[in-house]
């Protein structure tokens, strides 16, 4: 006599939850039964690797030292721009970190590692947060710069952020308790972000902490006057502005730029001709949406650009675009060399990403730590070279940190140290980074020794290059 399902507990309709899972494991999705637990496992980790242990300041007898890592990183850029490299990392200390990107790494391979990866800017510094407009043209708070980004340790960004607050900081003439204080906040704001990730739900956790959410969040309350004042500052930092003051009329019809050197300056014709078919391939990188809307803009001029402190010396350039109205639109070409991070990343157990195309993997980084990205964020080549490309004074905006109140530092520690944390854990399980980290303030102790040690650290960095200059050694062009 045959069982009718009833009988047997099974329903029509319905399959035996006790039972094996008629469904199979699909690669890319978690498995539906998980062994042990991410949290768990990251405080495990504390076992091997103590929260203390992160404090510790290498010191390597075989550290490059800073002038020769200096004229090391110059390799390769345009040999005439050099100079203003050099004169912008001399400026100050905080400038002198922020291009030596490398040389930090060095240092960072050579300290304790927990070993749990995660999407890395790679130049985490505090100048590299800021304002961005989002698609609908509202601002945006978030990482803007990942010339250098890779896969690697997360906490190579939390002591790179830190030790820029304590830079900018001694810039500002806030005193040391201040400064420490500004490196201790960023790091208890990343940890404490990190927690709350990691207790919503992953879709929730992915899109955590608003924008308009983050000063509350943060407790940042005494930023909010700097913070409006960019953001008024950012709405009109748009390509109409740029090219109101950088172009004129041509007498073809259309637009071109103006020569501004050494900033600015026009190209000559088989080189604006190379960037102009580059973008062929750049459009192929995007979206198929957006295909109409760059259809309806045609390409009037080609200037070379010097950009940024690390970046000077690269080959970038913006491009001129105008719509049938001639409203302009400005992208950005900027040459993506290989990530200053990737001779130093085996050291610490993490595989380097194999070759392939730079801009590509500036690309799909940002795109990995941003909630929101530039649209038009794509890559190409232009004479074999690889290239990242972008929108230009796409409503762009940033506080200089060693320009903040002695008040407000701790405060854009803060809101810097969540920020990070939320860009982490859209590629590392926010549980297992938050296990590490625990409830307590170790790792907020351990990171500020850190920021504290490695800043005397560039400070003794920055004067060899001083001396470097002033010996005839390094040429230098400041004020550019």
């Amino acid at each position: 006599m045959t069982e009718s399902p009833e009988a047997s507990g099974t329903a029509p309709g319905r399959h035996d939850a006790t039972a094996p899972s008629r469904l199979p494991h699909i690669p890319g999705f978690a498995p539906r039964k998980r062994a042990g637990s991410p949290k768990k496992d990251g405080r495990a980790l504390r076992d091997r690797v103590p929260r203390s242990a992160l404090a510790a300041l290498p010191d390597d007898t075989l550290r490059p030292g800073a002038v020769e890592a200096v004229e090391e990183s110059n390799r390769g850029r345009i040999p005439d721009l050099v100079p203003i490299r050099v004169g912008r990392m001399a400026a100050s200390p905080f400038a002198f970190l922020r291009g030596s990107a490398g040389l930090m790494a060095h240092d960072l391979a050579r300290t304790a590692a927990t070993g749990i990866g995660t999407q890395i800017c790679g130049d985490a510094h505090a100048g590299n947060f800021g304002l961005y407009a989002d698609a609908r043209g509202g601002l945006v708070i978030d990482l803007n710069d990942f010339d250098e980004t890779a896969h690697g340790p997360w906490e190579w960004d939390v002591k790179r952020l830190a030790t820029s607050l304590v830079l900018a900081g001694r810039e500002a003439g806030a005193d040391e308790d201040t400064c420490r204080k500004a490196a201790y906040d960023a790091a208890g704001a990343y940890r404490r972000t990190m927690r709350l990730l990691a207790r919503l739900p992953a879709l929730d956790a992915w899109n955590a902490i608003a924008d308009e959410e983050l000063v509350s969040h943060t407790d940042a309350h005494d930023l909010l006057g700097t913070l409006d004042r960019v953001s008024q500052k950012a709405r009109k930092n748009t390509s109409g502005r740029f090219a109101a003051k950088s172009t004129e009329s041509a007498t073809e019809g259309g637009r071109h730029f103006i020569d501004a050197p050494p900033v600015l300056r026009r190209v000559h014709d088989t080189e604006a001709a190379a960037v102009t078919a580059s973008l062929a391939d750049w459009r192929s990188t995007l979206s198929e949406d957006l295909l109409p809307l760059l259809a309806r803009h045609s390409v009037h001029d080609v200037a070379f650009r010097i950009v940024g402190t690390g970046s000077v010396g690269t080959r970038s350039y913006v491009v001129l675009l105008l719509d049938h109205r001639g409203e302009p639109l400005i992208l950005q070409v900027k040459e993506a060399r290989p990530s200053a991070l990737l001779p130093h990343l085996a050291a610490v157990g993490f595989k380097p990403e194999d070759g392939g195309h730079e801009g590509r993997r500036v690309v799909l980084g940002q795109k990995r730590m941003q909630v929101v990205s530039d649209i038009l964020l794509g890559w190409t080549r232009v004479d074999g070279r690889p290239y990242q490309v972008r929108q230009f004074r796409n409503r762009k905006g940033s506080v200089d940190p060693a320009a903040l109140a002695t008040d407000q530092l701790d405060d854009y520690g803060r809101m810097t140290g969540a920020l990070l944390a939320r860009a982490h854990a859209h590629s590392a399980d926010p549980r297992l980074i938050a296990g590490y980290c625990g409830k307590n303030d170790a790792l907020d102790q351990a990171m500020a020794d850190f920021a504290t040690a490695y800043a005397d650290r560039t400070e003794s960095d920055h004067t060899h290059l001083l001396t470097a200059i002033n010996s005839g050694r390094l040429a230098a062009e400041r004020g550019v």
